[in-house]
């Protein structure tokens, strides 16, 4: 080995120094852990997050929805579908403006919220971090992503 090659591998941070595989590394990790909680409901990790923003304020555009969750239409438009075809939310024109499509719970989507009340308490549980602890973590990650966007 040359002196050239061990100054390279000696500036190359390892995987686990990096603050990107520890954000994607916990991504995964939350993923995994919501699965089976999610799985009961009949819900992937992204429609469930369609569904919580649907549970705060029904009635949303794809645009608006899309904006609170960071995903494009493109995204998005595949989700909204399968939630559709699964009975939990309508997809309907805007009358005043056909370009817009309008997300609203159905009926089975309102009742959905009662069944996955306790998934946050769950989640929660497993991390096992009091709430004042989350709520900074979760501020610092929102500024690092909020910075590089």
């Amino acid at each position: 080995m040359t002196s050239a090659s061990t100054d390279l591998d000696n500036a190359s941070p390892a995987v686990s120094d990096l603050i990107c595989f520890s954000l994607y590394s916990a991504a995964h990790a939350f993923t995994q852990l919501y699965r089976p909680l999610l799985e009961r409901l009949g819900l992937t990790y992204p429609q469930y997050l369609v569904m919580l923003t649907l549970w705060k304020r029904d009635g949303q555009n794809v645009k608006d929805i899309g904006k609170v969750l960071f995903l494009d239409s493109s995204t998005l438009t595949p989700l909204l579908k399968r939630l559709d075809a699964a009975k939990l939310i309508t997809r309907t024109r805007n009358p005043k403006d056909e370009r817009e499509v309008l997300i609203r719970l159905t009926e089975r989507g309102h009742a959905l919220r009662s069944q996955a009340a306790d998934v946050m308490r769950c989640i929660e549980e497993a991390v096992g971090m009091d709430a004042q602890s989350l709520q900074a973590i979760k501020h610092s990650v929102d500024k690092i992503r909020d910075q590089i966007k």
